[in-house]
């Protein structure tokens, strides 16, 4: 019974061990293929991440060659921008370069005309010279042989011979000389007159500027015509609170929509107008209103008048004015003469000055100054009796520190007193070139005609004119004579009465040339 039992309880633990074998390996197969299904999926998930790097590997690729032909692309536009800028300049240099070359080329040019002259006058010179010492010695040897045959035949002594000798000679030598003075005082005449031209030329072209012709009226715009009758006021009281406080004449006619201002005084004008043009845009006008209004206007036009003068000082290059200076000089910019503005025409002047001083080798700031100020007077001509030229100069010797040099070209640009300096000659110059030159001044040309008319008749008047030609705009009048009629003197006289009679029966600005063409010229200026 015990082994009974006893194998009961090994065939139960056996069967218990295989059953325990059989579920450990149910349970480890299970495992296994779990694991192994863990594997397979980490495998794929390894491949889809690789496939995944790759994608994002060859993206990233594809990115940074993008990038990098855009950034070539950039950096080739900036190129190309850096190579149009580079090549525009190189292309400005060039073009700088050959105008400079050009310069050069015609200074070239210039100096080899200058020096092939030169060239002429040392060979002539030359000839000159020769010729001179081979008379020289031929008359050494006329002297020798009239000294031997004078000494033969007669009982002088040889310092007698000698003077009788040299007696006979004089009047030889001096024909010579005056021929070699005639041809020196020719060739001077004809290089003053070519360096004149240049620098007068020069002079002109540096400072030519454009002109606004002015007159004596301003015409102002209404808004309708009604605002006239404001204007005038009841029983006129507007009108003549306007025309009394302004001093300007008020014109309301029949002109539509329009008010005319009229005054010689340019800034009393000035004035008038902004006050005006003030009222009418604020629409209450009455005599308290008016005067109100006046002061504005004349404060406003004062600041006009300081600037205009500052800016014409910059201009020109002055440092600095007094202030009662620069008041006066910038009233010059609401004056005019024969349609010329004043303070453009003295800027002008000062510029011309300057030029024609720095050619001359003059003092350019003196006459830069003595240009800007010489018509300084005109600001108060219609207030002062005088010449504006010799009040110009008492207001600047009263009013400013200024060298007497300048108040002297100031004072003479006229020739109202003696010119003291060559800077004085040149603003008298300076200002004649301002005046004369083409469109500076205000001519219509039916006055134009009958200037050139009235010149042509009264050269024609006189006997022995064969003809007469007015040119240059009428700054020139060339008379050619009858040569077997009128001799030189007769040409001489014939120039001085034309020029007279010009001066008394014409009004014109700057001057006018008369010319007598015969075999000679001769030449004289109504001024």
């Amino acid at each position: 019974m015990t082994f009974v039992w006893i194998g009961v309880v090994i065939i139960f633990l056996l069967l218990t061990f295989f059953i325990g074998y059989l579920i450990s390996r149910s349970v480890v197969e299970k495992e296994y293929k779990n694991t192994y299904g863990e594997l397979n999926n980490l495998k794929g998930e390894i491949f889809n991440a690789k496939r995944e790097l790759d994608d994002t590997k060859k993206e990233v690729e594809r990115e940074v060659e993008s990038y990098k032909k855009e950034e070539m692309i950039k950096v080739k536009e900036e190129l190309l921008g850096v190579k149009k800028e580079a090549d525009e300049e190189v292309k400005a240099m060039k073009a700088e370069v050959s105008v400079k070359e050009e310069r050069l080329l015609k200074r070239e040019e210039n100096l080899e005309v200058r020096s092939g002259r030169l060239e002429e006058r040392e060979l002539k010179l030359e000839e000159q010279k020769e010729v001179l010492v081979t008379k020289e010695h031929t008359l050494n040897d006329l002297i020798q042989k009239e000294e031997t045959e004078l000494t033969k035949i007669s009982e002088l002594t040889k310092e007698e011979a000698a003077e009788v000798i040299l007696n006979r000679l004089q009047g030889e030598l001096e024909h010579d000389k005056a021929v070699m003075i005639r041809d020196f005082e020719y060739n001077v005449e004809r290089d003053k007159e070519r360096i004149s031209k240049r620098i007068m030329s020069t002079a002109i072209s540096k400072a030519a500027a454009d002109y606004v012709v002015d007159s004596t009226i301003s015409v102002i715009q209404l808004p309708s015509e009604e605002m006239k009758g404001r204007i005038i006021g009841r029983e006129g009281r507007n009108i003549r609170a306007i025309e009394a406080v302004t001093g300007v004449d008020l014109i309301i006619d029949d002109t539509p929509e329009a008010v005319v201002l009229s005054s010689f005084d340019g800034v009393r004008r000035e004035v008038a107008r902004i006050t005006l043009e003030k009222l009418i845009s604020d629409g209450r006008i009455h005599p308290t209103k008016i005067e109100e209004v006046v002061e504005k206007a004349k404060e406003e036009v004062d600041e006009k008048i300081m600037d205009a003068a500052e800016h014409a000082i910059l201009e020109v290059g002055i440092p600095t004015l007094p202030n009662q200076v620069l008041k006066v000089l910038g009233k010059l910019k609401y004056r005019t003469s024969f349609g010329q503005n004043i303070l453009q025409h003295s800027i002008e002047v000062a510029h011309i000055a300057a030029t024609l001083a720095a050619e001359l080798g003059a003092n350019v700031e003196v006459a830069k100054r003595a240009g800007l100020l010489h018509d300084i007077g005109k600001a108060f001509s219609h207030e002062q009796e005088g010449s504006h030229a010799l009040n110009g100069g008492e207001f600047l010797r009263k009013f400013s520190k200024e060298n007497e040099t300048v108040i002297n070209a100031v004072e003479a640009h006229h020739n109202e007193v003696e010119q003291l300096s060559v800077e004085a000659v040149l603003v008298q110059a300076a200002d004649s070139i301002s005046a004369s030159r083409p469109g500076a001044r205000r001519e219509t040309l039916s006055n134009y005609l009958k200037r050139l008319e009235q010149l042509e008749e009264i050269a024609n008047n006189y006997e022995g004119i064969e003809s007469s030609y007015a040119i240059q705009a009428g700054r020139e009048i060339r008379l050619i004579v009858n040569p077997e009629r009128i001799d030189d003197d007769k040409s001489t006289l014939i120039a001085r009465e034309v020029a007279k009679e010009i001066e008394e029966k014409m009004q014109y600005p700057g001057q006018i040339k008369v010319t007598v063409v015969r075999e000679t010229r001769a030449v004289e200026y109504a001024k």
